[in-house]
Formats: C-alpha cells, sequence, structure tokens
C-alpha cells in the first residue's frame, strides 16, 4: 500500500516539473520570436559606414580672368574648436568671367595631404555648393561632373554682375549611400557638411 501511494505522488511530482519545464519553453519561444522581430524592426534606416572626417585645415578658392590668379583663403591650423580661423575677404571685379578651382588641403601632415584627391576618386558621394548673399553678386556653373552627370564643383566658372557686397558661402556636401541606394541627387539637399565656410566677398 506504502509503495502504490509513494508510486503516486512521484507521478504527480514529475507531471508537475513536465508541465513547469513546457511553460518554460513556450515562454522562451516567445521571447525569442520578440526579440528577432525588435532586431528586424531597427534596421529599417541604416546609413552605410563611412570613414572619419579628414582634418581639413586650408581651403583655396583660386579665381582666374584670363590673365591672373587671385587667391583668397581659409586657414584653420588646429582644426575645429581651437584659434578661430583666418578668412580671407574675396574681391572681384565686376561684370567679369572668372575660372574658379577649389583646394582642400591637410597641411598638419608632412607631405602636405590633399583631400581634394580623394574628393574626386570619390566624386558620386561629394558636391560643392557656392550660394552667395545677396544672390545678384555673381553667378556659378559646374565645370566637372560625376559618373551619372551631377556636378563636382572642384573647377566652375564664375560670373560677376554689378558692383556689390556680401557674402560666398562655400560647402562640401558630403552625400554617401543610404541602405545601398546612391543620396547624392544634384542638389545640395542629401548628406552632411564636410566644410562650410563663409567668405566676405566685394565685387567693384
Amino acid at each position: 500500500m506504502c509503495n502504490i501511494v509513494a508510486f503516486t505522488k512521484m507521478r504527480s511530482i514529475f507531471a508537475m516539473l513536465l508541465q513547469k519545464e513546457k511553460t518554460e519553453m513556450k515562454n522562451y519561444y516567445k521571447i525569442g520570436i520578440l526579440s528577432l522581430l525588435l532586431f528586424s524592426g531597427c534596421k529599417s534606416d541604416e546609413v552605410d559606414p563611412v570613414e572619419d572626417n579628414e582634418l581639413i585645415t586650408t581651403v583655396k578658392l583660386t579665381f582666374n580672368d584670363g590673365a591672373t590668379n587671385q587667391i583668397f583663403q581659409y586657414s584653420d591650423s588646429d582644426g575645429d574648436g581651437g584659434k578661430a580661423p583666418i578668412i580671407d575677404k574675396i574681391v572681384l571685379k565686376k561684370n567679369t568671367a572668372y575660372a574658379l578651382t577649389i583646394s582642400i588641403l591637410d597641411e598638419s601632415k608632412s607631405p602636405v595631404f590633399d583631400i581634394g584627391k580623394e574628393v574626386a576618386e570619390e566624386s558620386d558621394e561629394h558636391l560643392f555648393v557656392y550660394t552667395p548673399s545677396p544672390a545678384t553678386l555673381l553667378t556659378y556653373t559646374y565645370q566637372d561632373k560625376d559618373s551619372k552627370g551631377y556636378g563636382i564643383g572642384l573647377k566652375g566658372n564664375v560670373m560677376t554682375n554689378n558692383s556689390g557686397s556680401g557674402m560666398l558661402k562655400v560647402q562640401l556636401r558630403h552625400q554617401p549611400p543610404v541602405n545601398g541606394v546612391d543620396s547624392k541627387n544634384g542638389t545640395p539637399t542629401p548628406g552632411s557638411d564636410d566644410v562650410n565656410i563663409d567668405f566676405e566677398i566685394k565685387v567693384e
């Protein structure tokens, strides 16, 4: 009789343990499914990995009117957050056509590192933007194109208008692919600034 009672108790205990194990397994399964859903939901708007920005110490604008070169420079030897940069004032002749080229350098390295070469190699991801304020000061036209026909801005043409003063904003927009899809579309909107400089300008 004792053996029967003991056996019955052991069977009840075993059944309880088995039921508990099944319940825990179901919970683990639910947790696993939820984790997969959360993980897949976090991948919707990934930007493709990009390299860290180079240190840019010098930006040079060279204007050529067919006879002479005029060079105006932005210089920031210690990069962002240090001493204030030195920015030349641009002075151009009115109603004059210029060829404009831009150089971007890291002069903290020896030899000097030409960042413009990287921009040219990755032209499908970069766009220079030249914005005069007021807009009537000059007109800029791109003279270089990337593989899809969009402007780059390493070289272009500038046509000044009547006399006046204002600002010339020079930007280098970095426009890398997003989720494997090219973002550059010929406008300044995509991406972020690698360079953003306001030059004071006078047309006389």
